[in-house]
């Protein structure tokens, strides 16, 4: 019988075409022996064409040899040994088949088609590749044997010269992002998590129970670049992944920022650190209102006053005039160059006066600030939030830097995200790192500050945030939200931008919230509605 007949069996674990009995014996006789007389010489190297039988023959070992795993010898059945054991090999190992079985068709002339059946295992995923491919049979130029011409589409008709067939985790598993109560979170219906959810996705997928999808492919010299899906292993299956997110929250949010060209805000739960929102008016892939890096302007008095109240350089009571210039290391100003030269420490915050905290730089060290927003606020600790996020920065500086910093200027650097945990902060009197996905569900340590507010100093913070809610520069935003409130603006000047960034940061009850409007003007004014807008629906 032979492989033009169509006659198979199994061998090794693969189907494979048997050469007739008589045609092989008489194969091996002509090799072995040298003429009828029995002497012991060497026959002639074969030359011409491969006839036949030396094609079925060389087909069905090369075949033989794959199918049982033994590459090296399948290797050695090809013209070019190095190439074809690099590739058998990779497609053990980089394409994860356990086991394969060829079966041959007829062969025409050279050429023998034959099919593949390959179970690939990769990590719980199990699959069954089948697809058809070729090997051509040209006899050896130096042996004059038989042998398979060696070439990368043997092993599959897509691989290339220098490419891989590997099997891999394309891509971590979908996620099915929930808010806190359970409804289903999509970019459709919230837009500003069209930046987040991918991140969900590539850090939560599989812990919260997805599967990724697993996929063969063929690689170029390259590795992936160009790479061409040939077999699925698995679609995968999404996770759930429950988030600190509010959806009513998240859809006030988006409908505040949606006003604005350009606006981002944050709001968190001062009690725990949660995130109940984020939003931008920007749709893109870089998220503003989690990592935007942008002086805060007047909010970052909260902290300043922090640092002045501790020390005992000011009181809510106090009388700290507000002139309408201040000199340290440079001159500074009030918004529409302002004065009151008979307020006390409470109306200076509440009118968001620059000069009266600019009058006290001298009577805080240099590093200070800094440590305060640190030790105290948590700012510039390493944030876990579980998604990409800025942590803020307050430099330590001294003279001018020392004085532009305590009214938001100069090298401080803030997000939303950090302004509403910055009122958070003061809302309970201890900082709860912000956080958008629970801890719990990676085991990561969220960030702790070093000690929390003292109670008095919490209290005053408290008493004069309320203040500039219901009769300061964020009464207008604030009108009508009763309850437990408080807040303050800020105007951020950029150099060579005609108007300042508008900020605004507060809270009621148990929840917290800043913006940012660029080039917004006055805070209360432009970031003020959408800080209130979020509140309410909190």
């Amino acid at each position: 019988m032979d492989m033009r007949k169509g006659a198979k069996i199994a061998v090794g674990g693969v189907a494979v075409a048997m050469v007739g009995a008589a045609g092989l014996g008489a194969y091996n006789l002509v090799d072995a022996v040298a003429d009828g007389a029995g002497t012991n010489e060497a026959a002639p190297v074969r030359t011409g064409p491969p006839t036949g039988d030396e094609v079925d023959k060389a087909a069905h070992d090369f075949l033989a040899a794959w199918a049982a795993g033994d590459t090296e010898h399948a290797a050695t059945l090809t013209d070019n040994a190095s190439a074809a054991s690099a590739a058998l090999t990779g497609y053990r190992d980089s394409a994860h088949v356990e086991k394969v079985t060829l079966e041959p068709g007829a062969a025409t002339g050279a050429k023998v088609p034959f099919t593949v059946s390959a179970e690939i295992t990769y990590g719980k995923q199990h699959s069954t590749w089948k697809y058809a491919s070729s090997l051509d049979v040209v006899r050896g130029r130096t042996s004059g044997k038989a042998l398979v011409d060696w070439q990368p589409t043997v092993v599959h008709p897509e691989l290339r010269a220098g490419g891989t067939l590997r099997t891999d985790a394309v891509r971590a598993p979908e996620v099915t992002a929930l808010d806190r109560d359970g409804a289903v979170l999509d970019a459709k219906d919230h837009p500003s998590l069209a930046p987040v959810l991918p991140q969900l996705r590539k850090r939560f997928g599989e812990k919260a129970g997805g599967e990724p999808a697993v996929e063969v492919r063929a690689e170029g010299p390259d590795g992936g670049a160009g790479a061409r899906t040939l077999h699925v292993v698995s679609k995968g299956k999404p996770g759930t992944l429950h988030t600190t997110l509010d959806a009513d929250a998240q859809r006030a949010a988006e409908a505040a920022v949606a006003k604005r060209a350009d606006a981002s805000v944050v709001a968190v739960k001062p009690s725990t650190g949660e995130i109940l929102a984020v939003a931008n008016s920007k749709k893109t892939e870089f998220n503003p209102a989690l990592q935007g890096q942008t002086a805060p302007g007047s909010t970052m008095k909260v902290v300043t006053a922090a640092v002045l109240l501790e020390q005992g350089k000011a009181a809510p009571g106090k009388p700290l005039p507000c002139p309408k210039y201040a000199t340290y290391g440079m001159r500074f100003h009030n918004v529409e160059e302002s004065e009151n030269p008979k307020a006390t420490f409470a109306q200076d915050f509440a009118a968001s006066c620059n000069t009266a905290f600019i009058s006290l730089a001298d009577d805080i060290p240099d590093g200070a600030l800094a440590a305060e927003a640190r030790d105290v606020f948590g700012l510039g600790l390493e944030w876990k939030t579980g998604i990409g996020s800025f942590d803020g920065s307050v430099p330590a500086d001294a003279g001018a830097g020392k004085a532009a910093a305590m009214i938001g200027q100069g090298r401080v650097q803030m997000s939303p995200l950090n302004m509403a945990s910055v009122a958070a902060t003061v809302r309970t009197g201890s900082f709860h790192q912000p956080y958008l996905v629970a801890p719990s569900v990676d085991d990561r340590e969220l960030a702790r500050a070093a000690r929390p507010l003292p109670a008095p100093v919490a209290r005053d913070l408290r008493s004069m945030m309320r203040l500039t809610a219901l009769s300061g520069t964020g009464s207008r935003a604030m009108a009508g939200l009763g309850g437990d409130v408080g807040a303050k603006t800020g105007s951020a000047e950029v150099d060579n931008q005609p108007q300042p960034n508008g900020w605004f940061t507060a809270y009621r009850g148990d929840v917290a919230a800043a913006a940012v409007v660029p080039q917004g003007g006055h805070g209360g004014d432009s970031a003020g509605p959408i800080v209130a807008a979020v509140l309410r629906a909190g």
